[in-house]
């Protein structure tokens, strides 16, 4: 069995590589400014897991979703993302917040996250939204190693909880305006507990103004910067 590979794809998208090679997508966004090139025609995709359903997380009309979907991969995300979804020909496994799937061997749990997700529907009239929630995930991979993916959410008190699940990476927004910045962030580290610290959703727009060094002066944790396109084995 081969190491977990976390790459940025860009914005707040992550491809997780898990030590059996199953491929995980989580909020991938193709038409960020800054995504990788290199990722835009997906090699492997096993299943495919957003956070919500703002555009800058899985496309317009959920197109990157759908994309990814089609190549037969499972997808989880909420029950009111399967519905949205399944109107599209997309079929999805449905949950909420503190239930568990198992998908090619991933454990993902939705976890609370502080947020909104809209989805943008720009077919048939005027642009609009639909909601879908907003969560995030508690991830473990088959040698158990065990990631907190936030989504894009505020600092909260309850994230002392991912302590009792004993994830030692977190992955978290820190570009400010529309999730938590820096210093937030660095307070979530405090409360999970996490040894590592992957931060996203920063420097795509110049209101996302937060950055990495800004992290790494508020924390003791390993604070993983990564390009666009970039990979750190776990």
């Amino acid at each position: 069995m081969g190491t977990l590979r976390i790459t940025r794809l860009g914005h707040g998208g992550i491809l997780y590589r898990s030590p059996a090679d199953k491929w995980l997508w989580v909020d991938r966004w193709s038409a960020a400014p800054t995504f990788a090139d290199a990722y835009r025609e997906p090699e492997q995709v096993d299943v495919v897991a957003p956070t919500h359903g703002h555009f800058d997380h899985v496309g317009n009309d959920a197109a990157d979703v759908i994309e990814l979907a089609q190549s037969g991969a499972t997808v989880v995300g909420s029950h009111e993302l399967s519905i949205y979804l399944a109107g599209l020909g997309v079929q999805a496994i449905g949950m909420n917040k503190g239930g568990t799937v198992e998908a090619a061997g991933i454990k993902l749990t939705m976890f609370h996250a502080v947020h909104s997700g809209g989805i943008t529907i720009t077919g048939g009239g005027p642009e609009a939204t639909r909601e879908a929630g907003c969560w995030g995930w508690l991830i473990e991979f088959e040698d158990g190693t065990k990631v907190y993916h936030s989504g894009d959410t505020d600092l909260f008190g309850d994230m002392a909880f991912v302590r009792a699940w004993g994830a030692t990476i977190a992955v978290l927004p820190i570009g400010g305006h529309y999730t938590m910045g820096p210093a937030a962030a660095a307070r979530a580290i405090t409360l999970t507990g996490v040894r590592t610290v992957i931060p996203v959703h920063y420097a795509t727009f110049p209101i996302l103004a937060g950055t990495p060094s800004e992290l790494a002066k508020l924390t003791d944790a390993k604070v993983v910067e990564l390009e666009p396109g970039e990979t750190w084995e776990a």
